[in-house]
């Protein structure tokens, strides 16, 4: 392992008792590969706690699109406990990688391109920076949509069927399509404002939420006659082959939910006051709070299974089904609330630091984000949240296999190969030891290859029960022989690139990156 470590930092380095390092002021990094946005943050500037990683969660779990995640697998005919016990072990499960890229974030003070550019190379870390802010550009157009449909709803309680009921335009009413750019407009608003406008609005926002959400429960029990009921609905795979068949492609969908944040996570552990902080935070705050959050949704999902006949798992259209004003009033500031606080904070935040990092001297992280709010129109949320199956696997089940692709990549180039040493300086320097060839490191490029096309190559679609295809893929799979590895894309994904790239970089190293350490 010593021959694969990195060489001595050209630059001294400064390291606190607890294992942090900086720069000294007069060697921050400048030029091509530099911008305000991207340079390690001050460790006078690194304070967040415990509590703000918790808190951190609780804003981001508590949406619209974990509710759908969650009550989407009741709709697939899961009872509460398999839907919980499935996200439940998705969350620890995720957690895993989550905390291993986050070390870096803490020590270092680097968001999560410049982090990838140590085992992809100065500018081959654009390809997983891309492929993360794809991701989140998809993600801002769900939630953008979804905002739209609460103000499209309660603007229908309103003005009544004039505005409900009016023409179509590509399958929806024109003015669900005008509430969706109004939805839209209003981020671009906050986002202008910058991204302090938006941590003093999710002070407030996550426990308002969570009150809807506890608020949505009573209410649905009562209609339902009371909690048993929602308990007692029974699941309509059992506990057989038809549940464990649901039950794989289901977890590795789960996990992709969150396999975003688990790439991305320097984005906000570079401003983690010690490691504990951000260890306890997130063991803490995510496994719990999705845990519960899941519960929530599932029981409501099944109680509106018992009141209306059929499982609504989207909860603006059951928020809809209230009959009294001010109920449904309430239910639907708390979706605008919770979609508006997640979207900002989660989706732009990681795409704007990753378009950054293709051109740091023109791309600001402003900049950045309101590309992103762009893109994330140009995806078609719409058809992605038309049903459980494309939101579900489709969507999540997919990019999670790319994603885990990376995670490999992060993982065993960090952990395993340099066992946590970077050259702080040399990650925003042309011909540094993590230049490799031209900017490009070839060995994280063929993992990176090796692991997409055996975590998605055998991506299938299903037939439904009138034998039509449901997704854009075939039925025997994009490489038939891979399909039986498609359920289980995030962990093929991350277990091929982590081993390919560490044979690569292990027994053809490059001779720069592989000089020795100096301690």
């Amino acid at each position: 392992m010593t021959a694969t470590a990195p060489p001595p930092p050209s630059t001294p380095e400064r390291t606190v008792a607890d294992g942090r390092v900086e720069l000294p002021a007069d060697a921050v990094p400048s030029g091509a590969y530099a911008n305000e946005d991207l340079l390690p943050v001050p460790l006078a500037q690194r304070k967040w706690t415990t509590y703000n990683f918790a808190a951190l969660w609780v804003g981001m779990a508590h949406n619209v699109a974990s509710w759908t995640l969650a009550s989407g697998l009741v709709a697939f005919g899961m009872d509460w406990k398999q839907a919980v016990l499935t996200i439940a072990l998705a969350n620890v499960i995720v957690l895993v990688p989550m905390l291993l890229t986050g070390h870096a974030g803490p020590k270092y003070g680097i968001p999560f391109p410049v982090f990838a550019r140590a085992s992809f190379g100065i500018r081959g870390a654009n390809l997983p920076a891309l492929v993360r802010a794809a991701v989140a550009c998809g993600w801002f157009g769900i939630q953008t949509w979804i905002g739209g449909s609460g103000i499209f709803l309660l603007a229908g309680k309103i003005f009544g069927d004039g505005w409900s009921g009016a023409g179509t335009v590509g399958g929806y009413p024109w003015t669900q399509w005008l509430s969706f750019v109004i939805f839209w407009a209003i981020q671009i608003a906050i986002i202008i404002r910058g991204m302090e406008t938006v941590r003093r609005f999710e002070n407030w926002a996550a426990p308002f939420v969570i009150v809807g959400a506890i608020a949505l429960l009573i209410w649905i029990s009562v209609k339902a006659g009371g909690f048993g009921t929602l308990l007692d609905q029974p699941s309509k795979l059992g506990w057989g082959g038809d549940f464990w068949k649901v039950f794989f492609p289901s977890l590795m969908s789960m996990i992709g939910f969150w396999s975003t944040l688990s790439l991305n996570i320097p984005d906000f552990t570079r401003y983690a006051a010690n490691q504990k902080a951000q260890l306890r935070g997130q063991a803490f705050g995510l496994p719990t709070t999705m845990t519960l959050f899941a519960l929530l949704s599932v029981l409501v999902t099944s109680g509106s299974e018992a009141v209306y006949g059929e499982a609504i798992w989207d909860p603006v259209a059951l928020s809809a089904k209230i009959d009294n004003w001010a109920g449904t009033l309430f239910a639907l500031v708390t979706v605008l609330i919770a979609t508006l606080s997640v979207n900002i904070a989660a989706n732009t935040v990681s795409p704007a630091f990753d378009l950054s990092n293709i051109a740091p001297r023109k791309i600001s992280f402003r900049t950045g984000a309101l590309i992103t709010a762009g893109l994330g129109v140009a995806i078609f949320p719409w058809k992605l949240l038309a049903s459980p199956e494309a939101y579900i696997f489709t969507w999540l089940g997919t990019v999670g296999g790319l994603l885990g692709t990376v995670a490999g990549i992060l993982i065993a180039d960090y952990w395993l190969i340099r066992r946590t040493e970077l050259d702080l300086e040399d990650l925003y320097k042309a011909g540094g030891r993590y230049w490799y060839d031209g900017g490009w490191n070839w060995r994280a490029l063929v993992a990176f290859a090796v692991g997409a096309v055996l975590a998605i190559g055998g991506s299938y679609s299903k037939l439904d029960t009138k034998g039509v295809k449901q997704g854009p893929f075939p039925v025997d799979g994009i490489i038939s022989f891979l399909k039986p590895l498609a359920d289980y894309g995030w962990a093929v994904g991350l277990a091929a690139s982590l081993a390919v790239y560490f044979l690569l970089t292990r027994y053809v190293p490059d001779s720069k990156s592989a000089e020795p350490v100096k301690s």
